[in-house]
């Protein structure tokens, strides 16, 4: 690492206060007020700002500086209102905003680059629930075990201001400013440097499809901050209406505001679809191309969640797309969840999880690319012809399909031992960006509920929605399951979220450790793993019968030392497999003399992960024996 400096603050946004020479520049925009004052809550001193165009009000106020506490004061209304682009609100978003200066952080990280598409492994959290203190400062100590683990990316869930003690960050109200129930925005600068000196990028889950329903004060600044439009939480953002350029300023201003001001290394874009915007440039393809220019050659990675699998949005801009980086992928989600659990209910009917099934997801990225949706009842997903595979994130749990049971239960509580070991395998040897979710790493026994604290009114109108929304289970659907279904406002269901980190030191966690572990060393390490998707190295896939299945990764080359190299990966979620006469063409040796064999490299079955021992697979008497309801990993062994 670079000597420490002080952080070097690349442009000034249109709204904010500012910290300059001699005091505080304020700049707000309320189109169709009669005038705007800040009040300075040290000195009860109040000072108009003036008007500019385009409905900007601003004022330089002398004296004032980092650390004073302001509000604003709209028309004659004597009620004081936080700034629309405060950087911190330390008594929430219903309280006075803070002026803070960036510049006074000192960066340790100078000599950081930034992340690349390629190797990436990300790992989701939640900073309330990833540890028991609910701190940047906690989640800090934990990052050397983030790093053993093999995770070079750290998500976190939105951090914008939002209302009450808990909740899980997608009801922001307040973009600019980090959540005071997590520490300072030092503590999360001061995360973001100690995760860079590990090693680690860190990107940010943001929320620019709408706003939250409490604590949200841009209406009583301008009504033109929402459109008519609406979307599954209320009215879009007005991206492309009248006065639509300040609304898009705001929203660009505050990506570039988290890579800027917080050296973030990306941003995880939530919902995109319910990004409506018809202007000639997509408010995405703007925003990519600003934060691109923020970071000053720092690489970032901007990745989209979309369930309608649009994937124009990871098109370059000259040619119609959106310039980003990657897109999650639920249909990979969808079908292992199918495989390991064998229920189908409500989304999941699209969805028969064989092996056919997650194999083309590693060899075609989306499953669906235009096919017709039972469930939806409409044509869904677009071509994903040419995408490289790592554009893809794969993941097997993250919060919302964690949640969306009525037990809120892991993965590995809904299947059995073997097969999720298996397609643990898979998901971190396949050709894609493989993300974690915060304790999948050892099997953690919390749940992960959907919580929200609110105002009694509104916390009553959540729980209406949340039964009505998971009511499309029919296993939910029933009074008895409504009536055992976690409080979201409730203490308990916050509480119970939070991870147990002693428990990682139990056998049974200590297993699950090792094999994430020794999965993500292998796919850092290997090289023919690790090359996987890149130039000399081919990915084929095949399907042995409806459970197993096979990912053959081809060497190029005409020397025998690069055929060598191939790697074979068999996953079988059914029983055990004896197939003497293998027909199978990827089955084949790897040398064309077959002067060679197929060696274990690594096998979910062995003991220290809680397996029961794997013998070699091929023999030359019997044929092949795949082991059921596991996943092996074979090299290529010349025979002398």
């Amino acid at each position: 690492m670079s000597p420490a400096a002080k952080a070097s603050i690349s442009r000034h946004f249109a709204q904010g206060a500012e910290v300059v020479d001699g005091g505080v520049h304020f700049r707000v925009w309320a189109p169709r007020l009669r005038k705007v004052s800040v009040v300075n809550h040290s000195t009860g001193d109040v000072y108009a700002l003036l008007p500019e165009e385009h409905g900007y009000w601003s004022v330089m106020v002398p004296g004032m500086g980092s650390g004073a506490r302001y509000q604003y004061r709209l028309d004659d209304d004597t009620e004081g209102l936080p700034d629309p682009a405060s950087r911190s609100l330390p008594d929430g978003p219903h309280g006075v905003s803070e002026v803070v200066d960036p510049r006074d952080f000192t960066w340790n990280d100078l000599a950081w680059t930034g992340l690349s598409l390629k190797n990436e492994v990300i790992y989701e959290m939640h900073v309330g629930t990833f540890t028991s203190e609910a701190t940047w400062s906690a989640a800090s100590s934990k990052l050397p075990a983030l790093k053993e683990l093999g995770i070079t990316v750290v998500e976190m869930m939105p951090v914008a201001e939002f209302p009450g003690r808990f909740g899980w960050g997608y009801d922001g109200v307040a973009w600019f400013a980090p959540s005071h129930l997590y520490g300072t925005p030092d503590d999360l600068r001061r995360f973001v440097d100690q995760a860079h000196g590990l090693g680690l990028g860190v990107i940010l889950d943001v929320v620019y499809n709408h706003l939250g329903p409490d604590g949200n004060y841009l209406h009583r600044f301008s009504p033109y901050y929402l459109s008519d439009r609406p979307n599954d939480w209320g009215r879009s953002l007005n991206y492309d209406g009248e006065h639509s350029a300040a609304v898009r300023q705001l929203v660009v201003d505050n990506a570039v505001h988290w890579i800027d001001e917080y050296h973030l290394d990306g941003l995880r874009l939530d919902a995109t679809q319910h990004i409506l915007d018809d202007s000639s440039e997509h408010i995405l393809a703007v925003l990519g191309r600003e934060t691109r220019a923020a970071a000053g050659g720092r690489r970032l990675l901007l990745i989209a969640e979309n369930e309608r699998q649009e994937s124009r949005l990871l098109h370059a801009t000259d040619l119609g797309g959106m310039g980003l980086d990657a897109m999650w992928n639920d249909d990979f989600h969808h079908s292992a969840a199918v495989a390991l659990t064998g229920r189908r209910q409500a989304y999941y009917g699209d969805y028969c999880g064989t092996a056919n099934e997650w194999l083309a997801t590693a060899r075609h990225g989306f499953l669906f690319q235009g096919q017709r949706s039972a469930w939806q009842k409409h044509p869904r997903g677009h071509s994903a012809r040419g995408l490289p595979a790592a554009a893809f994130v794969a993941f097997l749990e993250n919060h919302d399909q964690i949640a969306n049971s009525l037990w809120s239960a892991r993965l590995w509580r809904q299947s059995s031992a073997g097969c999720q070991r298996a397609m643990t395998a898979l998901l971190l040897l396949g050709p894609w960006t493989p993300l974690l979710f915060q304790g999948q790493e050892w099997n953690a026994t919390t749940p992960f509920h959907f919580f929200a604290d609110h105002h009694p009114e509104l916390a009553k109108l959540v729980l209406s929605g949340r039964m009505e929304f998971m009511s499309q289970f029919p296993g939910c659907a029933s009074e008895a399951a409504r009536d055992l279904m976690p409080d979201p406002a409730c203490d308990d269901t916050y509480a119970s979220s939070k991870l147990c980190w002693e428990e990682r030191a139990t056998p049974q966690h200590r297993r699950t450790l090792q094999l994430h572990q020794d999965l993500l060393t292998i796919r850092r390490e290997d090289p023919t793993i690790r090359a996987q998707a890149a130039s000399g190295v081919a990915l084929e896939v095949a399907a042995l019968n409806s459970s197993c299945g096979l990912l053959r990764y081809f060497v190029d080359g005409g020397a025998s030392e690069s055929h060598a190299q191939d790697r074979l990966l068999i996953v079988n979620l059914g029983a055990d497999l004896d197939i003497p006469s293998p027909s199978e063409p990827l089955l084949s040796h790897p040398q064309s003399s077959g002067h060679s064999s197929w060696r274990i490299l690594w096998s979910s079955e062995d003991p220290r992960y809680g397996g029961y021992g794997c013998s070699e697979p091929e023999s030359a008497d019997t044929g092949w024996h795949i082991p059921g309801f596991a996943a092996v990993l074979l090299k290529a062994l010349p025979v002398i």
